[in-house]
């Protein structure tokens, strides 16, 4: 069965972006191999802010070869959206409004491969409270950032987590590798 992943950069202290929605801290490290998780999956699960966002980002001709890689990559991908406002656009995505455990499970037991859990915060605490995520790969980055949003905000209960696997970058981020205990 294909495995929902939450793959997201946060800082040390927890938050996703700053207080003015910033990601200016986010670090593209090309020692972190980004396009080799993309490659193991061929789904995006947005909430429609994230999605509005970076959904369909095109890099401009000033971005590096790797953020150019990468947005293509992700821009080849299925993309589900979860809105309980936007029901259509005209980029192909699928958006779902309601019964989202049942929709996920559905979409989960297609044949393919994993599925990438993007965000945003709210979303991301409706999968881990719902059971839905099997694994997170965070990249915490090397900042404190003090105020922003937080990634976990509205967890209702624990969720217990197994180390998989750490892996470092000179630049500092270290990527985290849970799976959710079951």
């Amino acid at each position: 069965m294909r495995k929902i992943i939450l793959n997201l950069a946060v800082t040390l202290d927890g938050y996703i972006e700053g207080p003015n929605g910033e990601i200016d801290w986010c670090i593209m490290d090309g020692d972190a191999n980004f396009n080799d998780f993309l490659d193991g999956i061929d789904s995006i699960f947005y909430g429609r802010i994230s999605y509005d966002l970076w959904g369909n980002y095109q890099p401009g001709e000033e971005e590096d070869e790797l953020m150019k890689s990468i947005s293509e990559n992700i821009n080849r991908k299925k993309k589900y959206v979860f809105s309980e406002t936007k029901t259509s656009d005209d980029t192909g995505a699928t958006f779902i409004q309601s019964d989202i455990v049942q929709r996920v499970n559905e979409i989960k037991n297609l044949s393919g491969k994993n599925i990438w859990l993007y965000g945003g915060a709210k979303l991301i605490s409706t999968f881990l409270n719902a059971g839905l995520v099997d694994e997170l790969q965070l990249a915490v980055h090397p900042v404190i950032l003090g105020e922003g949003k937080l990634l976990f905000s509205e967890i209702t209960n624990r969720v217990w987590l197994t180390l998989k696997e750490t892996k470092s970058a000179p630049s500092g981020v270290v990527q985290l590798i849970y799976e959710v205990a079951r």
